[in-house]
């Protein structure tokens, strides 16, 4: 079989040289451009297919007035259905999309199994279908990578050029699912931070045009959202402090986001057991789908129902329907729904569903907007637009989360075709990235990289300081010495010795301290002293390294200790080897070749 496949991925190779002999190294990137772009947007046309389809002959069959008791066991069955799915079909983690795009980027040589281009379309779509309260992009943000990563390793090319197809295929899978090109460039270029060269920008815009132009034929011309902006929806200087106060209120609302996400994470990383985590979440999303309704899947639905006004749709097969009328009870019941969907979102991710936030934020950023909005209306008799401050605390809350606020600004506008909202929409945008970043300076999906060290940025030296591995850059051969040794016993090993530092562990393997060659000159060559026990002459070491630091953290020691090589050892201070400044700073200038170079 293995046999069988390296052959086909052999021949496709030969027809990949004879169809580009005669093309330049751009030429070919924009032809490859245009095919993961074509790829990944059937690929979320295929997606989008088999979730609305799942939804549909789940929900479709109760009347409005009427609750939906099916909502109650839905969940549990989706993640139920989707864990087994990753268990015991995929064999390998396919959820929390964007961020393990990051990884592969910074520790995976940009590449991603090929397995990627379709598991997370059916884990995505089993999970959302049945009413897990998440967004259907991360599986298709990995689904897009996946496709451009593998069709860069059948093109055999480098890291640099597998990478950039690696974001073609990323920011044309956001593209295709939105129909906005412009969002799917900069959601790149902003999220997964590629460098802005045009040998990287034009191959960006073929993939997303190619994407959007694919889902555009298949899935027709109208905006995602049906929204028709009116005089009344535009801005007005009127309105100003209104918008920064949402800008303000959707920051928090950001930071309340990923503590909660983090949180609830933790949480269910702490059960052990994966029935009772099936357990705890379905009790959980049961429960508060059936209460409120507009938690099911992505919420598409409630989005198009506030930014058109009609909040009573809110209501539909939900116990309060009666209240639907009632102005008190609307700003309950919105302010319940946001607070709760960041609840709903993180238990479907943590128990073992597949989705992503990204589709949470703007649900939850369009709650807030319409919150102020109708408690405006409702409270003071002013004329307020639910639409324009629904569609300005979705840029809002979204730009907290995710630290993108150009992002957010284009995906709204060419999601509503409300580019007369610019300005609020900048607005709050950039309040809201503000207040955030002051109480969390990352986001939801860089948070855990950076921690680790495996974040990738757009400076290029801590760039190349990320493609360093501590464990690849220590050195083991060095001869260790026992304490019960003496000068006699070393001077005999220092006739094979290669280094000129000795780690003195004990029985255990603990390291003692170290003895420098230097240390031992004056008496080594004195026979009368041979008899001397070797912890003599041992010295401290001036620091000591543990084993999963991050290099970032290990060069500002060397200039404090003022040397040159430092021992490493485990958290039980069990001696495992040294690490030098010098080989650090020779692979950090290879690193940085590999980041900076052309082609």
């Amino acid at each position: 079989m293995i046999k069988l496949e390296n052959n086909i991925k052999e021949k496709i190779y030969q027809v990949y040289l004879a169809l580009t002999r005669r093309l330049t190294n751009t030429q070919t990137m924009a032809l490859l451009a245009i095919l993961v772009g074509l790829c990944a947007g059937i690929g979320a046309y295929i997606f989008n297919n088999i979730l609305h389809t799942i939804t549909h002959l789940l929900t479709s069959w109760t009347p409005d007035d009427q609750a939906q008791w099916l909502y109650l066991v839905y969940p549990a069955i989706g993640i139920i259905l989707a864990t087994l799915f990753v268990k015991y079909i995929v064999k390998d983690g396919i959820s929390e999309g964007v961020t393990r795009v990051l990884y592969a980027m910074s520790r995976g040589d940009s590449r991603i199994k090929g397995h990627n281009c379709w598991t997370s379309i059916v884990g995505g779509a089993t999970t959302i279908g049945f009413g897990g309260s998440v967004g259907p992009e991360a599986p298709i943000v990995l689904t897009g990578a996946a496709i451009g990563s593998n069709i860069g390793k059948l093109a055999r090319l480098n890291y640099k050029n597998i990478t950039l197809l690696l974001c073609c295929g990323a920011g044309a899978a956001v593209a295709a699912v939105f129909k906005a090109p412009i969002t799917g460039v900069v959601f790149v270029l902003e999220i997964l931070m590629l460098d802005i060269t045009s040998k990287s920008i034009i191959p960006l815009l073929m993939a997303s045009m190619t994407a959007t132009i694919t889902s555009l034929v298949l899935h027709g011309f109208s905006p995602i959202y049906a929204v028709s902006l009116t005089e009344s929806d535009m801005f007005q200087v009127a309105h100003l402090p209104l918008f920064i106060l949402l800008g303000c209120f959707c920051g928090v609302m950001a930071y309340y986001f990923t503590e909660v996400n983090s949180k609830v994470g933790g949480f269910y990383k702490s059960v052990t057991e994966q029935w009772r985590k099936w357990l705890y979440a379905g009790l959980t999303l049961g429960i508060l789908i059936f209460i409120f309704p507009p938690l099911y899947g992505e919420g598409h639905t409630s989005f198009n129902a506030l930014m058109a006004g009609q909040t009573t749709d809110l209501f539909d097969n939900t116990l309060f329907y009666s209240l639907s009328e009632a102005d008190w009870f609307l700003i309950i019941y919105l302010i319940a729904i946001m607070l709760f969907k960041v609840v709903a979102m993180a238990t479907t991710n943590a128990a073992g569903g597949v989705g992503g936030t990204f589709a949470p934020s703007l649900f939850v950023g369009a709650f807030a907007g319409a919150t102020l909005a109708v408690i405006c209306r409702a409270t003071f008799g002013w004329d307020i637009s639910i639409t324009s401050f629904t569609l300005a605390g979705m840029a809002g809350v979204m730009s907290g989360v995710m630290k993108a606020p150009l992002t957010a600004i284009f995906l709204i506008a060419e999601l509503s075709n409300g580019y007369g909202l610019f300005i609020p929409l900048m607005i709050v945008s950039c309040i809201s990235f503000a207040v955030n970043f002051g109480l969390d300076r990352d986001s939801i999906y860089t948070k855990q990289l950076r921690m680790r060290g495996e974040l990738l940025s757009h400076d290029k030296d801590s760039s190349a300081f990320v493609f360093l591995r501590l464990d690849q850059l220590m050195e083991t051969d060095f001869i260790r010495l026992r304490e019960s040794i003496t000068l006699g016993d070393v001077v005999n090993i220092i006739s094979n010795a290669r280094r000129n530092i000795f780690p003195v562990v004990d029985n255990e393997d603990k390291l003692l301290g170290i003895v420098q060659l230097d240390d031992l000159r004056h008496d080594m060559f004195n026979r009368e002293k041979w008899g001397k026990s070797i912890m003599h002459y041992m010295i401290q070491p001036p620091d000591k390294i543990l084993e999963h630091e991050m290099i970032q953290s290990i060069m500002p020691r060397y200039e404090q200790s003022n040397t040159w090589m430092l021992p490493v050892v485990d958290k039980q201070n069990h001696y495992l080897g040294f690490i030098s400044k010098s080989r650090i700073l020779n692979s950090y200038r290879e690193a940085l070749v590999n980041v900076s170079q052309a082609d």
